[in-house]
């Protein structure tokens, strides 16, 4: 029989629990994932009771409010709260989403807060995210011509070839897709994952960039685009509803347009 051994840290411990204070009477529990690797220790959950009265009606509300009156040593990342910048992306009650944008009251029981699965954990709710924006930069996400700039106007395009750019730009890089596709997991050095392929076919449908031969070389890699195997777990967790597995298609079918 096989021998199988979890790797160091690995195993969740149960942690602390912070009771609400006396007199609340809508409290919430958050259970909430909390690592040090300074410390040596495994991983924790910690529990905190959190009276809602008292508080945001979103996720990020209570992780803020958390922060500031329980227990200040929670680290997590968070700006706009606005659903724009993408910076609290995390695993809540068992999705990849915005805490920011994700309503307390539409999850049942306990509320369950984890950071992005399947990367390494800086401490808390804070993932590496350093491989993911190399990915990003490999792309030279920027619009690349040859040809002369007009003297006296931008470069224009038609209404219809703007419109193609729709449902492309409006991603915030938050990294919720990615790190729910399993590909991505076992091959996240290579596989470039949805999120930064979505990013490239902004690029590549964009009317005024000229390189889209170089683009499309760049991408045609058993690895870096074959990987994806249509799982459709990044449009199904995209907060901002974004269909990258459809990007990714349509990355596929140019490269096979060419042959």
């Amino acid at each position: 029989m096989a021998d199988f051994t979890l790797p160091a840290n690995s195993r969740i411990r149960k942690g602390r629990t912070h009771t609400a204070p006396k007199g609340a009477r809508n409290i919430r529990r958050f259970r909430v994932y909390r690592y040090d690797p300074d410390s040596g220790e495994n991983p924790r959950q910690d529990t905190f009771e959190v009276d809602l009265d008292n508080c945001g009606p979103m996720v990020l509300d209570a992780l803020l409010k958390i922060k500031n009156e329980l227990d200040p040593t929670l680290t997590l990342r968070r700006s706009c709260r606005e659903g724009i910048c993408g910076s609290c992306a995390m695993n809540i009650d068992g999705v990849n989403t915005l805490a920011c944008t994700c309503a307390i009251g539409d999850i049942k029981g306990d509320v369950k807060i984890y950071p992005l699965p399947h990367m390494r954990v800086h401490k808390d709710l804070v993932p590496d995210l350093a491989n993911f924006y190399a990915q990003y930069a490999s792309i030279e996400p920027w619009m690349k011509t040859y040809s002369a700039t007009p003297p006296d106007r931008e470069r224009l395009q038609s209404r219809d070839d703007r419109e193609k750019l729709d449902g492309l730009y409006e991603c915030i890089l938050c990294a919720c897709c990615s790190t729910s596709c399993p590909s991505y997991w076992w091959n996240p050095e290579r596989y470039l994952g949805p999120a930064i392929l979505l990013q490239a076919y902004r690029w590549i449908a964009d009317s005024r960039d000229e390189a889209t031969g170089e683009r499309l070389d760049a991408l045609e890699d058993p690895f870096k685009l074959y990987r994806c195997h249509t799982i459709m777990n990044c449009t199904n967790t995209c907060p901002k509803g974004l269909n990258p597995a459809k990007a990714i298609s349509e990355i596929k079918r140019m490269i096979a347009a060419r042959r």
